[in-house]
């Protein structure tokens, strides 16, 4: 049985040889076949996988400007911010003379005013002293006319020499004052 086989074998076809028209078949029908892959559907998917190249290199693209927007925002806001402290702090710094100076101010103007009432004060007091002594000088003149007119016996009704009496009794009191202030 098996020489039968070989002999069958040997008489027809070669198994391991293809049928030549089937060749044929199959390699018009694979050229087919890439013609149609080659004409639509590979430019197709070469332009799908370009689309999507671009989308995504167009979404790092905008990533990056975004990132770089970012950046300088930040960058932006930080100088902002420091600016602004700068001027809170030159503001602070600005109230706080402000407020020094208008306190010297005021302490000079109290100073000033005090002064003024003082000296105002003074001349007031100087002034009524004045008034005093001479309000007791005529008092007192008149008194002691009076009373030398008593102890000499005539009335001293002439005001000139009523007058030099008073200023030399005054005279005498005040040397007695001044005399006992010194010792």
């Amino acid at each position: 049985m098996t020489a039968e086989v070989i002999l069958a074998a040997s008489e027809g076809a070669n198994p391991l040889l293809p049928n030549p028209w089937e060749i044929l078949v199959t390699a018009v029908a694979f050229a087919v076949l890439l013609f149609v892959v080659k004409k639509f559907i590979a430019p197709t998917f070469e332009k799908s996988y370009t689309d999507r190249v671009e989308a995504i290199e167009g979404g790092i693209e905008k990533a990056e400007e975004a990132q770089a927007e970012a950046n300088a925002l930040l960058e932006q806001y930080k100088a902002q911010l420091l600016d602004a402290r700068t001027e809170a702090n030159s503001i602070r710094e600005s109230a706080r003379a402000e407020g020094a100076q208008i306190l010297a101010d005021l302490k000079e103007k109290a100073a000033e005013e005090s002064a003024r009432i003082t000296a105002q004060a003074q001349v007031q007091i100087e002034s009524e002293r004045v008034a005093a002594v001479n309000s007791l000088r005529n008092e007192v003149g008149t008194l002691a006319t009076q009373l030398a007119g008593k102890i000499v016996g005539e009335a001293l009704n002439d005001d000139a020499r009523s007058n030099r009496v008073v200023e030399r009794f005054l005279t005498d009191l005040e040397n007695q004052a001044n005399a006992g202030v010194s010792k």
